[in-house]
């Protein structure tokens, strides 16, 4: 099934940037799959349940899982070299099969949109969005993860009071942003600020913004209780991924 609004169940933008060292191939082999979860385990997973969608190079992830031990952290990326980033900072060389690992972090080397669709109702404490690709042209606003139609999705998943955090340096991302939550009644607006906010960990794109002169914004949405959604979207589990 297709996300409603014509989203198409197909992943834009890259899977993997130069070709992969014996490191990284290593990385990939042995380090992923003792954190990968899969789509049947995420229901078992403990609570608090916090998710983060497209981690880049994985600073924030692991400054949260570090901050937030007690917490089960699920974070999503399909990028291999960010994949790498974050488990190369997990693992020394040479103990890629062996190193310990922090108990509450699970990988989904995947679409975080499956991610969303196989988690169970009113599961999620905390959802991070941190500095997406605003993909700017006009064109490819479907391609944005804040999207009307992916809304009910994300609103399926958030608990009663969880909490949206959003950040974008990109001016068109950022109207855009404000224009879709803005008009949603499943979300209200907890906070928006131009200065990074105490607890929110920085991230090498954050930083590249400001180097740049882009001034960021940050958001936190909580999920409403005041609509009765039964909203149960799935997306295509068999469709090619490129």
């Amino acid at each position: 099934m297709i996300l409603p609004g014509a989203i198409p169940d197909r992943l834009y933008g890259r899977r993997r940037g130069h070709p992969l060292r014996d490191r990284q191939q290593l990385l990939l082999g042995v380090t992923l799959p003792r954190l990968a979860v899969a789509a049947e385990a995420v229901a078992a997973l403990p609570r608090p349940l916090w998710v983060e969608c497209g981690f880049g190079g994985g600073e924030h992830v692991l400054a949260q899982v570090a901050t937030h031990p007690g917490v089960s952290y699920v974070a999503s990326e399909v990028f291999e070299n960010g994949l790498c980033s974050l488990l190369s900072r997990l693992v020394p060389e040479g103990a890629e099969a062996t190193a310990p690992l922090p108990p509450g972090l699970r990988l989904w080397a995947r679409d975080a949109r499956h991610l969303l669709a196989v988690l169970p109702p009113a599961s999620v404490d905390r959802l991070f969005l941190m500095f997406p690709d605003p993909w700017p042209k006009a064109r490819h606003a479907k391609r944005r993860f804040v999207h009307p139609a992916l809304l009910p999705l994300v609103a399926r998943v958030l608990a009663p009071g969880a909490e949206w955090r959003i950040a974008s340096d990109d001016p068109t991302y950022q109207a855009w942003v404000e224009e879709v939550l803005s008009a949603s009644p499943r979300f209200a607006r907890a906070l928006t600020e131009r200065a990074r906010p105490e607890g929110w960990a920085p991230t090498r794109y954050e930083a590249k913004a400001l180097a740049a002169g882009r001034v960021p914004v940050y958001w936190a949405w909580r999920r409403t209780a005041s609509d009765s959604d039964t909203v149960s979207l799935t997306v295509n589990e068999s469709a090619t991924i490129p």
